[in-house]
């Protein structure tokens, strides 16, 4: 399918700083008018998965992933769900293990490759309710999340999930970590240090032989902390091995069903391998969106009444798949 390098989205001149456009849109938006209901729902490991709905009575639902250290009630999810209940759609944010405001039982939380606890969460989904029409999106790690479970299923995905989309994705995680590094995105690596860490304490005291919790507090890095917690209690050997092994990028080319992929060619957090043109420009089921600006998770949008261009970028993909 037509690689598309998307002119729609036109930004005022402060919102072409990526910067400013990441952390206006995570920081400072304000989504009203959204009231979740929440519901809990136990996974085979003796764990459990908090889902926030927000229902219009439909038959058709859209599952939101966030992202790493975020929640499902960050704005970005807030608004899609809110766009998508203006447009007739039910609506559900998944919270990853331990990003629902209260500590998971298990020392395992969640990771970049976590599409077991999707499917998890679909198969809940495919046996309490009667939904005839479901849609993915996941936001950055998330949406790493759902790229990697729509090529790990290929042909055998379940017929009632009809398109998945992922916005600002590190597509592939090991050529990311060199961008991420840099200096401009150490404010961002800071501050999901510090939440990381607020976790782990707590993990220490539920888990506390399970570890070496001191060398992992002193981690200055996100690849630090990967290769002493995220891929050794995920089951990897180590970071690197962790991101090779879950880098979505690798399972795009099994994907069988309508796949959108929108990456801001001034997104900080991503790598020049995070931009899969030849892809999508061969693969009859996987599209790409690069516009030129948006930063990460950003896209911000004024005099839409609160609407985001990358809602509306979303929505019209999964109304005019037909």
């Amino acid at each position: 399918m037509l690689t598309l390098h998307s002119k729609t989205y036109s930004p005022t001149v402060l919102m072409r700083y990526p910067h400013l456009n990441t952390i206006y849109a995570g920081t400072i938006r304000r989504v009203k008018g959204i009231n979740y209901q929440r519901e809990r729902i136990e996974t085979p490991d003796d764990d459990f998965i908090d889902l926030d709905w927000t229902k219009v009575g439909s038959s058709k639902l859209l599952l939101a992933l966030h992202g790493l250290e975020g929640a499902a009630d960050r704005p970005y999810i807030k608004g899609l769900l809110k766009h998508a209940n203006q447009l007739g759609w039910d609506g559900v944010g998944m919270n990853f293990r331990f990003c629902s405001g209260e500590a998971n039982r298990q020392l395992r939380v969640y990771h970049s490759g976590a599409s077991d606890d999707l499917e998890v969460v679909l198969n809940h989904i495919f046996q309490n309710y009667h939904y005839q029409e479901i849609a993915l999106v996941g936001f950055s790690l998330g949406g790493n999340v759902v790229l990697k479970y729509t090529g790990e299923q290929g042909k055998a995905i379940h017929p009632k999930i009809r398109c998945t989309v992922g916005v600002s994705v590190p597509c592939d995680l090991l050529g990311t970590r060199a961008r991420f590094e840099e200096w401009d995105n150490k404010l961002y690596v800071n501050r999901f240090l510090v939440s990381l860490k607020e976790k782990i304490a707590i993990k220490r005291e539920q888990y506390p032989d399970a570890i070496d919790y001191d060398a992992l507090m002193k981690a200055k890095d996100i690849w630090n902390f990967d290769n002493i917690f995220t891929g050794p209690v995920h089951g990897f050997a180590g970071a690197d091995d962790y991101y090779s092994k879950c880098s979505s990028k690798q399972f795009l080319p099994n994907v069988k069903i309508p796949t959108l992929l929108i990456n801001a060619k001034d997104d900080s957090f991503l790598g020049e391998t995070c931009y899969p043109y030849r892809l999508a420009e061969e693969h009859p089921y996987f599209s790409l969106d690069v516009p030129q600006y948006g930063g990460h998770v950003g896209f911000v949008t004024f005099g839409q009444k609160g609407l985001y261009w990358s809602e509306q970028r979303i929505m019209d993909f999964i109304l005019n798949l037909r």
